[in-house]
């Protein structure tokens, strides 16, 4: 079988695909994995064949020329309101939808990549199309050649749930008031290659989802949910023979993501001040920092090795505890791991709530970036060290995931259903 695995230029989005892709080829079938040009060296560093669709986006673009705008004209929606006890209001959503996500998001990353996505489709005619979720294209050009699709989450699935609301507020308003943009935008696309509107080209026919149970978005996604087992992968990389030998005492990684540096000119909290934070606890810190954040530095405490990269799922089982941003790859590495955390969330997309979801399992704490200082620092790895209680929870968080069905087990599955041509999960056009 040809099976597709497709997303716009972010290898944040990307890397966590790379298990099952890979199972599905160990499996004999032919894969490839379709993106924009600036993708194409990390996923030929995976070994899977790369096909460059269509032009690089220009987000970074578009979040700079955000970031200049005065607080009064800057268009915002906090996603965090989706999983609140009382959801965004009508107006809220239709705001979120028709001035930051559509027009600021998913149009930029999508567009310059869909005719040729759908091009090399209707050519190459796979037989599955798997596709990151807010790769609105791949569901497109699965369904303009007439193949089952599926999407493949990187995080909690706040924008599914998201959709759930805006469909019920939608149905609440007078006939003249309920305008959709995403349907719009989308409709327009899809209608090129003679593809009507369903909401398969939102939510997907099915949804491969990476998050244990536990820590799922708690309210409705109204999707079909394809559990998968979260294998970590951070990129090809070489273990150091440092990290071979048993650490004298408590080792604490500080790894806050590649998201902030590759997109946000930095990370978004002070690692000096962690740094600080830690210097008189009688641990080991390995922070993972580029050598543009390395040179921010001041003084680094002798009790912290400081290292460009090195792979999180090499360096996270030698841990006792864990420093991060909130970031699903990193989080879910951790937990793979049992390694409990502290998380200081950047205020983008899911991450103050998977952060939030992780504590209250007792897997870890939160510090609110707008209190870190060296004393919330030192006092939050000190209870993770300090209470066992911590490390339990995390444990069985492990074990919840590494009860999930395996990237060969859902291979298996998916190649099954694509083949039949129609199945529980998939479904021909």
């Amino acid at each position: 079988m040809r099976i597709l695995f497709t997303t716009f230029s972010e290898k944040a989005h990307f890397i966590g695909m790379v298990p099952l892709a890979w199972a599905l080829r160990a499996a004999g079938h032919e894969v490839r994995v379709a993106s924009q040009p600036e993708l194409a060296p990390t996923v030929a560093a995976t070994g899977l064949p790369f096909v460059g669709v269509g032009t690089d986006h220009l987000l970074p673009q578009v979040i700079s020329w955000v970031g200049r705008m005065g607080e009064d004209m800057r268009p915002d929606f906090d996603m965090m309101g989706v999983a609140a006890a009382e959801p965004p209001s009508w107006e809220a959503l239709r705001a979120g939808y028709r001035d930051v996500l559509v027009p600021l998001w998913w149009k930029v990353v999508n567009d310059p990549m869909l005719d040729d996505l759908v091009s090399f489709c209707r050519a190459w005619r796979p037989d599955l199309v798997v596709w990151e979720p807010l790769t609105f294209a791949g569901a497109i050009a699965a369904q303009a050649c007439g193949a089952p699709h599926a999407r493949f989450l990187w995080s909690l699935d706040l924008f599914a749930a998201m959709r759930v609301q805006y469909l019920e507020r939608m149905g609440e308003q007078p006939g003249a008031d309920r305008d959709d943009p995403l349907r719009a935008w989308l409709e327009n696309r899809a209608a090129r290659y003679g593809v009507g509107f369903s909401e398969d080209l939102v939510r997907g026919r099915a949804t491969l989802d990476p998050v244990p149970d536990s820590l799922g978005v708690p309210v409705p996604t109204g999707t079909r949910r394809l559990p998968l087992r979260y294998v970590p992968y951070n990129g090809r990389a070489v273990v150091p023979d440092w990290l071979r030998t048993p650490p004298a005492r408590p080792r604490v990684a500080l790894s806050l993501g590649i998201t902030a540096t590759r997109r946000l000119g930095g990370h978004t909290v002070d690692v000096g001040t962690l740094l600080e934070g830690l210097a008189d606890l009688d641990v080991e810190v390995v922070a993972t920092l580029s050598a543009p954040e390395q040179a921010k530095l001041g003084a680094v405490p002798p009790n912290a090795r400081l290292v460009e990269y090195v792979p999180l799922h090499a360096l996270a089982p030698a841990c006792d505890a864990m420093i991060t941003h909130g970031g699903a790859g990193t989080v879910l590495t951790g937990l793979a791991h049992g390694v409990p955390q502290a998380a200081v969330p950047h205020h983008m997309y899911d991450e103050p709530l998977l952060a939030s979801l992780v504590a209250a399992q007792g897997a870890g704490v939160v510090v609110d970036p707008a209190r870190v200082s060296p004393d919330t620092v030192r006092e939050s790895v000190l209870r993770l060290l300090g209470d066992p209680a911590h490390a339990g929870a995390a444990g069985r968080l492990r074990e919840e995931m590494a009860a999930m069905p395996s990237p060969a087990d859902v291979a298996r599955d998916l190649a099954g259903a694509a083949g039949e041509g129609a199945g529980p999960a998939l479904t021909r056009s």
